[in-house]
């Protein structure tokens, strides 16, 4: 894909951001990494994560290449409700709050949402788990390296191949370089330029176009994108807000931090943090009802972001976007790296292969890992077989059955093995069907019914009885020791 000729930017101008990025986030790295020895401070930051950061790194996280790049894409394919259904994402780090509260308390020495599975539901629960979990987080470091490369040629004619191996070799640099803590440090920065360049955008293209104006031509060109009734878009109204719980409950992005979070933390970062990234896919989506009046030819939908920026803002708001789109490429894509590594060599590799590796062994092997996730995501984004949307919606039907085992575990005792491998079993295969005989916008949402079913009957079937306490595993290794 190559788009040079309709890019705004020249692909000089790119290259120059692009590098200008690459040394700061590699010499940040470097920087807040350079005493990460021990295995807790690489992957969880000394478990010393405070509220300001917390916030910044969760919300950060959160707006993904899916939000900059899909929100406009939805929009465009489903109007208002597109546009307000994926905002509803802000739900799932609300309703975490208190389970990121819970889980700090329950499992102080925990390192990954496997280890909670394991623990409460057994080892056949925690292989299923393990398998949809790493499934969905491929996909989404697909869907950002995609992004990268379709954003970094949409606005500067660079290549997609190049731009997508660019941003992936930055977020791989640093997440090597500086584990955890480079993760953390670079989202508080990455946030602030996310906020900042929004809020300017949207101020810039109202003042420029004019909601009148945009309102206007989309009733004239597209009346579709303002019916309230689409009924397509009111099933991804409820099936996104389902998708979003379900990524975050499950996702160890999400159990990592809060486990890095300080004590008595982790609530209120992630209840700040929904309250901050709601307005943002809004507007971010708000921009694709434009389309019509500025009379766009948009060949892919998933470049209707970019196109749309570039053309209403110019070379300077071209620039803007790019600066603010890749760090919210980044924050995301290190954050996966980080977590994803981490499940990798704390639930496979050490559990299933090397039990007695020491912290000093796991803390080589978890950088080993981080390059071996950049090497899969390059081969994987390479071929560019799909856009970010379906790709995204894809995962969707595995993560939404995890919603209630995940829940459930957390707060009912009588929370049963069988419930929970059933609902996450059961839960996917009707979520993968609905997504193609029916459409990705109720995967979800079937996925999300299917399971909530089977956990509830396996509670009055065969109602299990545990201790909490059974959740405080004991490990001697955390502060690390010799290989």
């Amino acid at each position: 894909m190559n788009a040079v000729n309709s890019a705004i930017l020249d692909p000089a101008i790119g290259w120059a951001v692009l590098a200008g990025f690459s040394v700061l986030w590699i010499f940040l790295g470097w920087y807040w990494g350079r005493n990460s020895a021990e295995l807790d401070d690489y992957v969880l930051a000394g478990r010393r994560v405070g509220l300001a950061l917390g916030t910044a790194t969760a919300m950060a996280t959160w707006v993904t290449s899916n939000t900059t790049m899909a929100a406009p894409q939805i929009a465009l394919q489903m109007g208002i409700w597109g546009m307000l259904g994926y905002s509803l994402g802000a739900v799932g780090l609300l309703m975490f709050a208190p389970l990121a509260a819970r889980i700090r308390r329950l499992m102080p020495g925990g390192y990954t949402s496997g280890d909670f599975v394991r623990l409460r539901y057994g080892k056949a629960a925690w292989r299923v788990f393990l398998l949809i979990s790493l499934c969905y987080s491929l996909g989404w470091l697909v869907s950002m390296g995609m992004a990268g490369g379709v954003l970094i040629n949409a606005l500067t004619g660079i290549t997609y191949h190049y731009g997508m191996t660019v941003i992936l070799l930055i977020c791989v640099g640093y997440t090597l370089l500086g584990g955890f803590r480079a993760v953390i440090g670079t989202d508080f920065i990455q946030a602030l330029l996310i906020l900042s360049g929004l809020i300017l955008i949207a101020f810039l293209a109202i003042d420029k176009v004019g909601i009148d104006t945009i309102h206007a031509a989309a009733l004239e060109e597209r009346p579709e994108l303002m019916n309230l009734l689409m009924p397509a878009a009111i099933m991804f109204l409820f099936n996104n807000l389902l998708f979003g719980v379900g990524e975050i409950f499950h996702s160890n992005v999400w159990w990592s931090r809060a486990f890095s979070f300080r004590e008595g933390v982790g609530k209120k970062a992630y209840a700040l943090a929904g309250l901050l990234w709601a307005p943002i896919p809004i507007v971010a989506g708000f921009v694709a009802l434009a389309v019509p009046a500025l009379d766009l030819n948009v060949p892919a939908a998933d470049m209707v972001g970019p196109m749309v920026a570039a053309k209403v803002l110019g070379t300077t708001g071209a620039v803007l976007v790019l600066i603010m789109v890749f760090s919210a490429l980044s924050s995301s894509l290190d954050s996966l790296l980080a977590a994803t590594s981490i499940l990798v060599v704390e639930d496979i590799y050490r559990r299933h292969l090397k039990p007695e590796a020491s912290a000093a062994h796991l803390r080589r092997a978890t950088a080993w890992i981080i390059v071996g996730l950049g090497v899969l995501t390059w081969l994987l984004c390479a071929p560019r077989i799909t856009t970010l949307a379906e790709l995204l919606y894809f995962t969707g039907a595995f993560v939404a059955s995890t919603i209630w085992p995940i829940a459930a575990g957390l707060f009912l005792r009588n929370a049963s093995q069988g419930g929970a491998i059933a609902g996450m079993v059961l839960g996917s295969a009707a979520g993968l069907y609905s997504y193609f005989a029916i459409g990705f916008y109720v995967a979800a949402l079937v996925g999300a019914t299917v399971s909530l079913v089977c956990v509830v009957l396996g509670m009055l079937v065969r109602p299990a009885d545990f201790q909490w306490a059974d959740l405080r595993e004991s490990r001697p290794d955390h502060h690390g020791d010799t290989a």
